[in-house]
């Protein structure tokens, strides 16, 4: 990568590193990441080539629970963990929708924030961040949260592809964010799952080792436990499904025509089958 591709990569960085969020830009066929990045990506590819199909299944739920939730009228979104803004951002996405929708990045990963400060510019309904969500009052009293995203109001609140990435009691974190959400909010979550280890997993779990974020693997009964008592969506848009099954394999959560991996032969991966997502919504007086 040129000196002119690195103008938007903080001085102190090291290049050395691989980090998650610059191996899922890779993953996703974006161009904001490194030598280091590409290596611990083409390694992981080595082992168990369908990661790479699992991030492109994730991203497309992403976009699907976006769309969702601005069909119910919200228009605001605090995407936690946001990783590098890259390809299918939330505000390109929510923006084809409603020109005046307000997001706000939130990331602790200084290339992540500094591409978005670049790509955003001066944008007065898009902002970032750089916080870390472990400490979910400082994300709620910051400034630019209260500049853009009026928690009277219903918000979508999006932790996607993170909280795998965060070891202990990651209810803790989101808990803060569910008191502060209004009636009428969503919250959106994606996670890796214990459910399918198979060989090739434990040996993307070990490559992931090397990097400065692990992945913390919970089972099915932990990622649902997340969104408390907010009313799990159906993960079909025309059957209420049976308990349980609100949450399931990103692929197949409302997927639309053009989302060809949920019938795909890569949708057998154990790293599809274990990649879960699902919406609650919050209800009055919770």
């Amino acid at each position: 990568m040129g000196t002119e591709a690195l103008s938007w990569a903080p001085a102190e960085l090291d290049l050395t590193r691989p980090n998650a969020a610059r191996i899922y830009d890779y993953f996703l066929g974006g161009s904001h990441n490194f030598a280091a990045d590409r290596r611990a990506a083409d390694a992981v590819l080595a082992v168990a080539p369908h990661v790479a199909d699992a991030a492109r299944a994730n991203r497309a739920f992403l976009r699907r629970a976006v769309h969702y939730a601005l069909q119910q009228g919200i228009h605001q979104f605090l995407d936690l963990g946001s990783g590098i803004p890259t390809v299918g951002n939330v505000h390109d996405i929510a923006h084809h929708v409603n020109a005046d929708a307000r997001v706000l990045y939130v990331d602790v990963e200084p290339v992540a924030v500094a591409h978005a400060r670049a790509l955003l510019g001066d944008h007065p309904f898009v902002d970032v961040i750089q916080a870390d969500i472990c400490f979910p009052d400082f994300i709620l009293r910051n400034p630019a949260t209260q500049r853009l995203i009026d928690l009277t109001r219903p918000v979508a609140v999006l932790f996607v592809s993170v909280l795998h990435f965060i070891p202990g009691d990651v209810d803790a974190i989101v808990e803060p964010f569910r008191a502060a959400m209004s009636p009428g909010s969503a919250l959106v979550i994606s996670h890796a799952t214990s459910g399918t280890a198979t060989a090739e997993t434990d040996e993307v779990q070990r490559l992931y080792q090397r990097t400065p974020t692990p992945l913390q693997l919970r089972a099915a009964a932990e990622i649902e436990a997340l969104f408390g008592d907010f009313a799990m969506l159906p993960a079909s848009r025309s059957v209420v499904p049976a308990t349980g099954t609100a949450l399931v394999p990103v692929a197949q959560w409302r997927p639309d025509a053009d989302d060809q991996v949920a019938g795909s032969p890569a949708s057998a991966s154990p790293f599809l089958a274990g990649f879960l997502g699902g919406v609650g919504i919050k209800g009055a007086g919770r």
